[in-house]
């Protein structure tokens, strides 16, 4: 375990490194939020593109995996909405809840990790759990947000939702990487490694951003965030590794990957849409902050377990 904790280690010393400079003052808020888009729009997007055009549909998408992934996450979602509504919560506060319980952060630490510690083939894995939390879960938000305030569902928010998935860099550069390849298109050198040069800045670029968008959040509403952060990094997981081991009995490395992505800590985009709307963003923050901290202990432990 302590081998694994130091393979570990260089990725949350990077966050740690990021965390310092904005906590300092060296790197500005400004700072850390044009790093995010350059890392969003260009560096992720360029690894996504190239690791997918390499990868043929069928190499990635497996509906056992998919639905295994789905049930454990469905299931801790339920109990988190289920707590949140036991204490008198309202819908908005309850699906902005359930989704720091499921969603990690599998764009910009988990694909750069996981990939490296785990070994290449576990980049479909990856997509995979990838694809249903923005496709799944982050329409779910919108749909329970929106229709509470509207009492009612209309094609107004499946029109948002839609051009949400159509605007994310993540899903246009992983369907851009499957066409290229089920269309059996050659990628010319040149094209090959300006894509690997940009996406190699991924992964530093990545865990330095999100440490030091760290240094932004608070770490107010304990209780609550300590429970979400339990949820995510010992609840999903186990949900997660029920699912796919006994139920669904999927390929013991491919499960292996899954329950590793579920143990990621809480996403900061879950941070992005509660301040959009407006719902509990310091309980986010204060989760996020909280579970990327214990995570350094957390993901260890999963990857000793599953490997």
């Amino acid at each position: 375990m302590l081998e694994i904790f130091l393979q570990t280690l260089p990725f949350f010393t990077l966050i740690g490194l990021g965390y310092g400079a904005g906590q300092t003052g060296f790197f500005t808020p400004e700072a850390t939020s044009y790093l995010t888009k350059f890392v969003f729009y260009f560096a992720l997007s360029a690894m996504l593109f190239r690791f997918s055009a390499n990868l043929s549909l069928s190499e990635i998408l497996d509906w056992p995996f998919v639905f295994a992934y789905l049930w454990g996450s469905l299931f801790i979602y339920l109990i988190a909405t289920g707590v949140a509504l036991f204490r008198k919560r309202g819908v908005e506060e309850a699906a902005v809840e359930a989704q720091c319980a499921v969603v990690g952060n599998v764009g910009f630490l988990g694909i750069p990790m996981l990939v490296l510690l785990l070994g290449e083939q576990a980049i479909g894995p990856v997509m995979l759990v990838l694809a249903v939390d923005l496709i799944v879960f982050g329409s779910l938000i919108v749909i329970l947000i929106t229709g509470s305030r509207d009492g009612r569902m209309s094609v107004g928010v499946l029109k948002t939702v839609g051009v949400g998935l159509l605007k994310n860099p993540m899903i246009v550069s992983i369907s851009l990487g499957l066409i290229v390849s089920s269309l059996g298109l050659p990628i010319p050198d040149p094209a090959n490694e300006f894509l690997a040069i940009l996406g190699a800045a991924a992964t530093p670029g990545a865990l330095f951003a999100i440490g030091a968008s760290l240094a932004t959040k608070s770490a107010e509403k304990l209780a609550v965030a300590g429970w979400l952060s339990f949820a995510k990094l010992v609840l999903h997981p186990a949900a997660v590794a029920f699912a796919a081991l006994v139920m669904f009995r999927i390929d013991p490395y491919a499960a292996g990957v899954m329950i590793t992505a579920s143990a990621l800590p809480v996403a900061g985009n879950v941070y992005i849409l509660a301040q959009h709307y407006g719902v509990a963003p310091a309980r986010v923050s204060a989760s996020i902050l909280i579970s990327t901290a214990l995570s350094v202990f957390t993901i260890t432990a999963v990857i000793a377990a599953v490997t």
